[in-house]
C-alpha cells in the first residue's frame, strides 16, 4: 500500500524489523486485551440472572446484541480510516480512539447502584463508546504497520504475523484475567480490568511513539501524497492495475464474511454451549466458561511457529493468499464437525466433553492463521496509497457484516437447534473453500505481481520468533 513508509520512522531495527513494529505490537496487545476481555464476558453477563449481577436476558436476545455490537465495531473503521486519511492522521486517530474506548470500558464497569442509572443504559452507553473509539483505532494501527516498510519489502508479511502475535497474547491474557476477576469479584470487576488494559495501550503509545515512530502517521496520507506529487489533486483516476487489485480485496472480502460469520460463534453460541452443555470439571475443578476464549490465542501462539516452518520448507511452492484463504475456510468447516460431535455426545450423555470444544477451537485457529494476518498484509500491499486506511476500514467492514450475521445465525439455535446451526456452518465453510480454490489463479493474476514472491505471513516470523 505505502510507498513512503519507513522514512518517517526511526531507523533503528530490532530482530530484523523496525523498532516501531514492536511499539505497535505492544499498543495492539493491550488494546486487544481490553476488547477480548469485554468480549469474553458480554454474552455471559447479559444472560446471567439479575440476582447474580447480570441482566437476565434470553440467549437469543443476547446473541443478537452480540452480533450487532461486533458488527458495528468492525464497520466504524471505514469511517475512522477516512477521517485519518484526510484530516486527523493515523497517530492522532489512534490516541483519540483509545481514550474513547477506555471511557466505554469504565462505563461498563460502573455498578448501577453507584451511578443511579439503569443497568441497560450503562450497557448501551459503554458499548456505543467502544464502537466509536474502535472505529478510529483499529484501521489506523494496522495501516501504520504496513507504512513501516517500503513497497515490495518482503518483510511486511512477517511483520503482520509478529503484529498478529501481539493481538493474540493480549487475547490469551484477557480471557483468563477478566474471567477470573468476574468469577471472583463480579462482572463489573471484569470490565474494570478491560478498561485498565485500554489505558495501558494509550500510555505506551504516548510515551514511546515520538522516539520509535518519528513523524510516521502524523500527516494524513491523502495530504502526504498530494505534497509528494506536488499536486493538490486528491482524486486522481485509478489505474487498471489499481482497479484489479481492489477487485481482489473485494472478492476475498466476500469469502472473509463466510469465515468470520462461523468463527465468531466462538464468542457467542459456543460460549453459551461451553457454559450450559459442557462438562467443565477437571480434576475436581470447574473450568470457568470464559477460559475457553483463551484457547484461540493459545493455539495461535503454539501453531504459528509450526506453520512458519511449513511455509519456509515449501519455498517457491508456498500457496498464494487466495489458496491460504481457501485452506482457512476448510479448516473452519472441520472445526464445526467437532461441534457436531459435541451435540451428539450431549444428546446421548447429557453433557459434552470439553475435548470437542478444544478440537473446534484448534481447527478454527488453524483457519484463522491461514486467513486473518494474510488478509491484513494483502490489503496494505494491494491498496492505492491515497486510500490505505480507507481500504483497511473497508476490509473491516466485511468483518462487520460477518459479525452481524454471526449473531443472527447464533440466535437461530432456539428454533433450528445446535445440530442444524453447527452443521450448516460446517458445510458452508468447506464448500466456500473449494469454490475459492477454483478461482484462486484468476485472483493472483489480478494482483499484477504483488505476490511474485510468496513470502508467507510466517516466513519472517520463523527467524525471529
Amino acid at each position: 500500500m505505502s510507498t513512503s513508509s519507513s522514512s518517517g520512522a526511526n531507523g533503528r531495527e530490532l530482530f530484523g524489523h523496525p523498532a516501531g513494529l514492536y511499539l505497535l505490537f505492544s499498543t495492539e496487545l493491550w488494546e486487544r486485551f481490553s476488547y477480548y476481555a469485554m468480549r469474553a464476558l458480554l454474552v455471559l453477563y447479559l444472560t446471567d440472572a439479575v440476582t447474580s449481577g447480570g441482566l437476565g436476558w434470553s440467549q437469543g436476545d443476547a446473541l443478537q446484541l452480540y452480533g450487532i455490537f461486533t458488527g458495528l465495531v468492525y464497520i466504524t473503521p471505514m469511517f475512522g480510516g477516512a477521517l485519518a486519511d484526510n484530516w486527523l492522521g493515523a497517530r492522532r486517530a489512534i490516541l483519540i480512539g483509545g481514550l474513547i474506548m477506555a471511557a466505554g470500558q469504565f462505563v461498563l464497569a460502573v455498578p448501577p447502584a453507584m451511578s443511579g442509572l439503569d443497568a441497560e443504559m450503562l450497557l448501551y452507553v459503554g458499548l456505543g463508546l467502544l464502537i466509536i473509539g474502535n472505529g478510529l483505532f483499529k484501521p489506523n494501527i494496522s495501516t501504520m504497520v504496513g507504512d513501516l516498510y517500503q513497497q515490495g519489502d518482503h518483510r511486511r508479511d512477517g511483520a503482520f504475523t509478529i503484529f498478529y502475535m501481539g493481538i493474540n497474547i493480549g487475547a490469551l491474557l484477557s480471557g483468563i484475567v477478566a474471567g477470573s476477576m468476574a468469577e471472583g469479584y463480579g462482572w463489573n470487576a471484569g470490565f474494570l480490568v478491560a478498561g485498565i488494559g485500554m489505558l495501558l495501550a494509550v500510555v505506551i503509545q504516548l510515551i514511546f511513539a515520538p522516539r520509535h515512530l518519528g513523524d510516521l502517521g502524523m500527516e494524513p496520507s491523502a495530504r502526504r501524497e498530494a505534497r509528494l506529487n506536488k499536486s493538490h489533486e486528491r482524486k486522481t483516476p485509478l489505474s487498471r492495475e489499481e482497479r484489479d487489485r481492489i477487485k481482489v480485496i473485494l472478492v476475498l472480502g466476500l469469502f472473509t464474511i463466510l469465515f468470520w460469520a462461523g468463527f465468531e460463534q466462538g464468542g457467542g453460541l459456543m460460549a453459551l454451549y461451553a457454559q450450559d452443555y459442557t462438562d467443565r470439571m477437571l480434576m475436581g475443578f470447574e473450568v470457568p466458561a470464559a477460559w475457553f476464549q483463551s484457547l484461540n490465542p493459545l493455539f495461535i501462539i503454539l501453531l504459528s511457529p509450526l506453520l512458519a516452518g511449513l511455509w519456509t520448507r515449501m519455498d517457491n511452492r508456498e500457496p498464494s493468499s487466495p489458496v491460504k484463504f481457501a485452506f482457512g475456510l476448510i479448516a473452519l468447516g472441520i472445526g464445526f464437525v467437532c461441534m457436531i460431535g459435541a451435540v451428539l455426545e450431549q444428546k446421548a450423555a447429557g453433557s459434552a466433553s470439553m475435548i470437542w470444544l478444544v478440537g473446534a477451537f484448534f481447527f478454527h485457529t488453524l483457519g484463522e492463521l491461514c486467513l486473518s494476518p494474510v488478509g491484513l498484509s494483502m490489503v496494505t500491499k494491494l491498496s492505492p496509497v491515497r486510500m490505505g486506511a480507507l481500504m483497511m476500514g473497508a476490509w473491516f467492514a466485511f468483518v462487520a457484516l460477518a459479525n452481524y450475521l454471526a449473531g443472527m445465525i447464533g440466535s437461530l439455535v432456539g428454533e433450528a437447534g445446535a445440530m442444524s446451526v453447527f452443521g450448516g456452518i460446517a458445510i458452508t465453510g468447506v464448500l466456500g473453500g473449494l469454490l475459492l480454490l477454483v478461482f484462486a489463479g484468476k485472483l493472483v493474476d489480478w494482483m499484477h505481481g504483488a505476490e511474485a514472491r510468496h513470502d508467507g505471513p510466517f516466513e519472517t516470523q520463523s527467524s525471529h520468533g
